[in-house]
């Protein structure tokens, strides 16, 4: 039975199933990680692809069948945790290399678990993970869109996103009140620099926390008008006009500015 405190709506349709598994065509060598796996639906087709599978689950009853599973399949490895506190790059370390990561990510933890992963970025080859749409939405928006947002400059600023495909209630037990939608996401340098990660979240966070303002009053507790004119940025400008390169200079010239 799905579990509401753990946001928990199962998959079961199989061309969902079988599209999302061919979408990520996994190598037999593939260090896979899928992130709550609940009643196994995808697990079992992705354990026909590779060596060795690794599965996140938190919940103890979900767990116990897991365990059962395992015991007569030495390629499935049961992790028992809180997706959101693992440590993704000791993980890999010990898998040998970067994973690739799959799930259906419960709604309650997709956008801080996403957060947390694009911060190890060493630690990914890709993510392949089924979201609420709108967030699938934000996160590949572009500049001056209606759903541009924090998670979309976020996003941005260390990964390629890619919107793949929607997926209905009808998909899932019990069926979610939203539409779903399938992303990947493949950890990459920018081609512009941010000489201060955690400096360059606050601001964006800052800019759109109050994105009906303008950046100069968004960002006056960071940069005057002129300073932000220097940046080659028009002061007048909404935050959601700017694309993560343009954050990027202005939070590089926070650093230099008196």
């Amino acid at each position: 039975m799905a579990r509401k405190r753990f946001g928990q709506h199962f998959l079961h349709e199989k061309g969902i199933i079988e599209r999302i598994v061919s979408t990520l065509a996994p190598d037999q060598q593939d260090r896979l990680v899928e992130i709550g796996p609940g009643e196994g639906a995808l697990t079992e087709p992705l354990l026909d692809r590779v060596d060795r599978l690794s599965v996140i689950e938190i919940d103890r009853d979900l767990i116990a069948r897991l365990h059962s599973r395992a015991a007569t399949d030495s390629r499935l490895e049961v992790i028992e945790a809180d997706a959101l506190r693992i440590d993704y790059a000791a993980l890999a370390e010990r898998r040998g290399g970067p994973l690739r990561l799959v799930g259906n990510l419960p709604y309650n933890i997709s956008s801080p678990l996403l957060f947390t992963l694009l911060a190890q970025p060493d630690a990914v080859t890709d993510m392949h993970f089924m979201l609420q749409k709108e967030v699938v939405e934000r996160m590949t928006a572009e500049p001056g869109s209606r759903d541009y947002s924090r998670l979309s400059v976020t996003v941005a600023a260390r990964a390629r996103a890619e919107y793949l495909f929607d997926v209905a209630p009808g998909a899932f037990r019990p069926p979610p009140r939203v539409m779903s939608a399938v992303v990947r996401l493949t950890p990459r340098a920018p081609d512009f620099t941010i000489n201060d990660p955690a400096l360059f979240d606050r601001l964006v966070t800052a800019a759109f926390t109050q994105r009906r303002k303008t950046l100069r009053n968004a960002l006056r507790n960071y940069l005057s008008t002129e300073a932000i004119e220097r940046c080659g940025i028009s002061a007048t400008l909404r935050p959601e006009r700017l694309h993560a390169a343009d954050f990027a200079r202005l939070a590089n010239a926070v650093a230099t500015t008196p």
